[in-house]
């Protein structure tokens, strides 16, 4: 059975029994625990912590899962992946412990014909808590279970949570016995080899606290309502029912090996398990990537980004190992679309982007390995020469730290050097490194900030948003809140001892509003919020959502009181309302710009719009030419000057798509949007912001700057409106003072300005020439003028002002030379710019044989001038900080030099 069918089955099997199918979420939640959605039940915790009111009270979904802490374990063993699919039944309040097992098994044990998986029910078996003797019954009068295939277990295997404080509770776990050949008999507690779980039912019904491990946390207490959370893990099913002994052999991972192993020298399961384990990193890695990129995600250095460029990197590598040099990331994309397009369509609709960036990764990390092999070069030639054999731990961390080089490229680099690794030492610098990790992840990880108190609000129903047909609108007032919890008054504070308190900061939820909330990189509205005929006023800062629903003001109480049941009159700055649609509408012109002039390649990846302002991401490998970004600007002003109408419309999701309309990746949209269209096919996209009515209104559109913002992403700065012309007017003031001191006019500043950079840089090259002329010069007589100090002919003198150490370090040279055979040192120090005072010590062969080494006295210039210094024997400098001791450095150089 293709895994497809399983996961076919397993949602329709619960729609028949009343649940309702609920797509996955995107693997980039917006859950502040969570890099990536990593169990299927994460988008419902709010409905089990009784936060939000579920809109079903029976929900079945197949969730895409990404689990990255074990990463480095993928591919040594077959149970681990970094991408997962779990299928869920769950009930809110519904139906509790029968419900579940009898929905199970009939899924699992029904034969295929009638809807099921046809798997054996001698050969399931469960796992309850310790004291769920409720399970234990259950167990044993709906599926049959005999007494000795019902385990019972502690906490640690048998209760459920998130690892964070939240919903936890008993589970039950499902184990299919896959023979004697996979191991001892005894059921799971003897073997989990043999005994692979397929499917955990969470009896959910208590809340937990913090906590350190999956056994050490307090008990707070009972959830609302008892709830159901359950998770199949679809690829072991798969493997059963495809009849393979791992998740590498089913129908969606097994294609990517096959395609590295026809272009690879050493083939997949020949018994080298070295080889085999690459080809698992491969596959499992290929398919999560797809998703993460497919999801919104582009390679980074930090969060998310920096998960993707690992996962990306170690595939490259993991090639290399295997002996394919040639580029192959695109390849493994389309196999990994064509395996997994059916379940996720997302991955065929949005291909192109999706190879892009992995290939773009591929051709940046290929130039990386490039860089970090001569720093393996290097490192190799040094240990040689210091006549050792083993390359030490601190190079081989290097390399993994700097260049992303894994220790098993590292080794097999060496051993071609004919060297080994210091393993040991790399090993404590990664375990130290992993413990920074932890300790910096456990002290940001927090439990969901508690939303009940705004609970009864949310289930009302949503707020009315009135802002796209009116400033002011009266309104009812629904709540007010102080530190998150309910009040029933909020008053202005009075003076006190002369002196006005500060106002009172509280939150204000209101029946409706003109006040737009932040979204869709469109800041807040600011306003006002003003009751009892005009005595109680508010100002508001700030507008957020809370469940995507609610509009929750932030104010500060200016003057009087609001009670909850107030009449209020709810108000927008207009003068901030009006810049606010002009960034807004700009940004949209700006991105339909990019991609008439770029190509549909250049996918919005982020965006900020504020008044008079705009900063617009977007997916782009390489920084812009001058001349496309003046087309940009050229194509977008073009377009506001045409005028183009501003018309939105609500349709359907899947309909908004046809027809063309931008969506943010990675962004959840219900299933009927807003559209907003300018200029009809000119800019087509779903978004819920405010706008002008015309393009018009946004005035002209400047362009300030594109830069990178991360591994194939750049971003486009822009002011519009009043912004852009006082921008121009600045622009414009200086063009005009340059033309008026150059004496020319402003069209001719451009030339002139080049002229005179060239007249500039020909006097830089006849001042630099005399300068090197003078130091010669100098050189010669000091040379000439060099005294006779013991056996040792020595240069000390002070140079000319302005020197650098480079320059001292050409001079030494060249005294030294002309100072023959005999013993001789040379010592230079010069005033360099800013105080600082740079010293250059040389010392000839003979003066070395004689115990005069130049990285020694360099130390006693050091001293008299507050400096630094160090080298070789034969040659060393240092800086000081001390002009007023050169003088008293040189004489105690003369004095060192005596004393051989």
């Amino acid at each position: 059975m293709q895994t497809h069918e399983i996961r076919k089955r397993f949602l329709d099997h619960f729609v028949q029994a009343g649940h309702t199918e609920v797509p996955s979420a995107s693997v980039l939640l917006d859950d502040p625990n969570l890099l990536f959605v990593n169990a299927g039940m994460v988008q419902f915790v709010p409905y089990f912590l009784g936060q939000r009111t579920p809109p079903w009270n029976k929900a079945t979904s197949v969730q895409k899962c990404i689990r990255t802490p074990d990463i480095d374990e993928v591919g040594i063993t077959t149970r681990h992946n970094t991408f997962f699919q779990m299928a869920g039944n769950f009930s809110f309040g519904d139906y509790f412990k029968q419900g579940a097992i009898e929905l199970a098994w009939s899924l699992l044990t029904n034969p295929v014909s009638d809807g099921g998986y046809g798997m054996d029910p001698e050969k399931l078996w469960a796992t309850v808590y310790y004291d769920d003797d409720e399970a234990v019954e259950l167990w044993q009068r709906v599926a049959g279970l005999p007494t000795e295939r019902i385990q019972r277990r502690g906490m640690a295997d048998n209760y459920w949570s998130m690892g964070i404080p939240g919903p936890c509770g008993p589970s039950s776990e499902i184990y299919y016995d896959r023979g004697p050949e996979y191991g001892v008999e005894g059921g799971p507690e003897a073997n989990e080899d043999r005994y692979i779980e397929i499917w955990n039912l969470v009896f959910m019904q208590n809340e937990r606290g913090e906590g350190t491990s999956k056994d050490d946390y307090e008990i707070l207490g009972p959830l609302p309502r008892k709830n159901i959370d359950t998770g199949m893990g679809v690829e072991r099913v798969a493997c059963l029912l495809q009849g393979v002994d791992n998740v590498y052999e089913t129908d969606l991972l097994r294609p990517v090996i096959d395609v590295v192993a026809a272009r690879a020298p050493r083939g997949y399961g020949r018994g080298s398990h070295v080889d085999d384990v690459r080809y698992r990193i491969i596959a499992d890695h290929s398919r999560t990537a797809a998703i993460i990129i497919g999801d919104g995600v582009t390679p980074g250095n930090e969060g998310r980004g920096y998960v993707l460029r690992r996962l990306l990197r170690r595939i490259i590598r993991a090639a290399k190992l295997l002996g394919v040099d040639d580029p192959i990331m695109a390849e493994l994309m389309v196999t990994v679309r064509d395996a997994m397009g059916p379940s996720y369509p997302e991955l065929v609709s949005d291909f192109d982007r999706i190879r892009r960036i992995a290939v773009a990764e591929e051709t940046a990390f290929n130039r990386t390995l490039v860089a970090g092999s001569r720093l393996f070069d290097d490192a190799a030639e040094s240990t040689r020469k210091a006549g050792k054999t083993v390359l030490s731990g601190t190079d081989a961390f290097t390399l993994h730290d700097t260049y992303g080089f894994p220790i098993d490229l590292t080794l097999e680099m060496a051993a071609e050097a004919g060297l080994s690794v210091d393993e040991l030492g790399f090993r404590e610098l990664m375990s130290e490194q992993r413990r920074r990790a932890k300790a910096d992840a456990a002290a940001r990880k927090h439990a969901h900030a508690d939303l009940s108190a705004y609970r009864e609000l949310v289930d009302a129903g949503p707020t009315e948003f009135t802002g796209f047909d009116e400033l002011t609108s009266e309104a009812k007032i629904l709540g007010i809140f102080v530190d998150g919890r309910r009040v029933p008054v909020a008053a202005h504070q009075p003076r006190v001892g002369g002196e006005s308190a500060a106002p009172q900061r509280v939150e204000i939820v209101v029946d409706r509003t003109p006040l737009y909330a932040e979204s869709g990189g469109q800041i807040a509205d600011v306003g006002s919020i003003s009751g009892h005929g005009g005595t109680a006023r508010a100002a508001v800062t700030d507008v957020q959502k809370i469940a995507r629903t609610l509009f929750v003001h932030s104010v500060n109480v200016e003057s009087g009181e609001f009670v909850e049941g107030d009449t209020v009159s709810v108000a927008v700055d207009p003068s901030w309302r009006h810049g606010a649609t002009q960034g807004h509408s700009g940004t949209h012109m700006v991105h339909a710009a990019l991609r008439q002039v770029l190509g549909p390649n250049a996918v919005q990846a982020g965006s900020l719009n504020r008044p008079g302002y705009l900063r617009f991401d977007f997916n782009w490998q390489g920084a812009l030419t001058e001349e496309q970004r003046a087309e940009i600007e050229l194509v977008t002003n073009e377009a506001v000057e045409a005028d183009h109408e501003v018309h939105t419309f609500h349709t359907e999701l899947d309909k908004a798509k046809s027809m063309g309309a931008m969506a943010l990746f990675g962004e959840a949209y219900p299933d009927e949007v807003r559209v907003v269209e300018i200029g009809g096919p000119f800019s087509l996209e779903l978004c819920g912001g405010t706008h002008v009515r015309s393009s018009a209104q946004i005035g002209p559109v400047t362009i300030l700057g594109e830069s990178s913002v991360g591994s194939g992403v750049r971003r486009v700065e822009a002011y519009v409106g009043l912004d852009s012309f006082k921008h121009l007017a600045k622009e414009r003031a200086l063009l005009a003072g340059l033309a008026s001191s150059l004496k020319v006019p402003s069209e001719e500043v451009p030339a002139r300005v080049g002229q005179l950079v060239d007249r500039l840089k020909v006097a830089e090259r006849e001042i630099e020439r005399m300068r090197l002329a003078t130091a010669r010069a100098a050189a010669a007589n000091a040379a000439a003028g060099a005294e006779v100090v013991g056996k040792v002919r020595l240069v000390a003198q002070r140079m000319s002002a302005g020197m650098t150490a480079g320059d001292l370090r050409s001079l030494v040279g060249d005294i030294r030379g002309s100072l023959g055979t005999d013993p001789a040192v040379v010592a230079l120090i010069a005033e360099g710019d800013n105080a600082s005072v740079p010293y250059v010590v040389a010392a000839n062969p003979a003066a070395v044989d004689l115990g005069l080494r130049a990285n020694d006295l360099v130390k006693t210039l050091s001293a008299a001038v507050d400096g630094r210094g160090g080298g070789k024997v034969d040659l060393a400098q240092g800086s000081g900080k001390n002009p007023g001791g050169i003088d008293a450095a040189l004489d105690a150089l003369r004095g060192e030099v005596a004393r051989t």
